[in-house]
């Protein structure tokens, strides 16, 4: 077996107002190629820091692979990029073995997989058989080849995009592929003054918007992030908010117009992504308003209506929004 991770020097200690200034950061130069679109940026932090995945869904045009480039810059990382297409095969992702005739060995050739910040672009439009190649990196940062195990790095995170519009030639993600993902984020269009800003911004520019042309720049490095993922550390979980988060989850099972609800691995991953928005925020214990925040992004693609809920328009965020009124908060 190949094990590729070293003993590495422990990082400096980071405090968590160290931790908000560095995400405040970050957002600044994002901000010099993304217009608008602030949750959805605070949410792709807290994945970072919670050493999440994240899915995003939005129309073609809203820049979600200009945010995830701009993301990778930001933070310095090695940025790999995958465009999904139905003729994708899983070696095409992880690498291969190939014999090398003057040596007579096999030698491995790495897939694009192998980086810090992977962008799984229109991930649905390959088959079921390909998008399960990702699913041992994303929840073992590991991939196996040939019986061989190769490690990714700790600060491996996959951005995924889908376009939600169309239904041709398209491939749902199975319920095991979407549970691997921590936040999935809607991204709407602009509004008139964040188009206006936009078109005032960019429309002048010639050729491709690439993260480095429009100033983003580095400013992190793995080091500073995994100091800032060891500081939520420090952020403490209450018993009456480790209650509300399991009674929460636990009522997307029990609820009548849900036909699958959502899985433990629900309930941890909204208790690690709470520590993180509390520890972005500059606290260091979590709030109920954490754990509502981000309830809709954890909970909306797990869970699936029911027939019946369909038939009469329901919609999962107006059903996650009366979950969590009906669901008593800790005081």
């Amino acid at each position: 077996m190949t094990d590729n991770t070293a003993s590495a020097p422990q990082p400096e200690a980071m405090s968590l107002e160290d931790v908000r200034a560095l995400a405040d950061a970050i957002r600044a130069e994002m901000a010099k190629a993304i217009v608008g679109q602030d949750e959805v940026i605070e949410l792709m932090l807290v994945a970072l820091i919670s050493q999440g995945h994240v899915l995003l869904e939005g129309p073609p045009g809203t820049a979600k692979t200009l945010m995830a480039q701009a993301f990778a810059g930001a933070l310095g990382l090695d940025f790999g990029r995958i465009q999904f297409t139905p003729d994708l095969l899983p070696g095409d992702i992880l690498g291969s073995n190939l014999f090398n005739f003057q040596t007579s060995q096999f030698t491995l050739t790495r897939g694009p997989i192998f980086c810090d910040l992977l962008l799984a672009d229109e991930i649905n439009r390959t088959p079921p058989k390909t998008q399960a190649a990702l699913l041992e990196a994303m929840q073992e940062r590991r991939v196996t080849l040939d019986g061989e195990t190769h490690q990714l790095g700790e600060r491996f995170m996959v951005v995924a995009t889908q376009n939600p519009i169309e239904n041709q030639g398209v491939y749902p993600l199975p319920e095991a592929q979407l549970d691997r993902f921590l936040f999935k984020l809607l991204v709407p269009y602009p509004d008139e003054g964040e188009e206006t800003r936009i078109v005032a911004e960019h429309g002048a520019r010639r050729g491709p918007q690439r993260p480095g042309d429009l100033g983003v720049r580095s400013i992190a490095d793995a080091r500073a992030l995994e100091a800032a993922s060891a500081a939520i550390d420090t952020v403490t979980v209450a018993d009456e908010i480790t209650r509300y988060v399991v009674q929460l989850v636990r009522a997307t099972r029990d609820h009548g117009e849900l036909s699958v609800g959502a899985s433990p691995r629900a309930a941890v991953m909204l208790a690690n992504a709470s520590r993180a928005r509390a520890a972005l925020h500059g606290r260091d214990y979590v709030i109920p308003d954490d754990v509502k925040a981000l309830a809709l992004p954890v909970l909306r693609h797990r869970l699936t209506l029911s027939p019946a809920a369909e038939i009469e328009g329901r919609e999962l965020e107006t059903l996650v929004a009366e979950l969590i009124d009906a669901t008593q908060a800790p005081r």
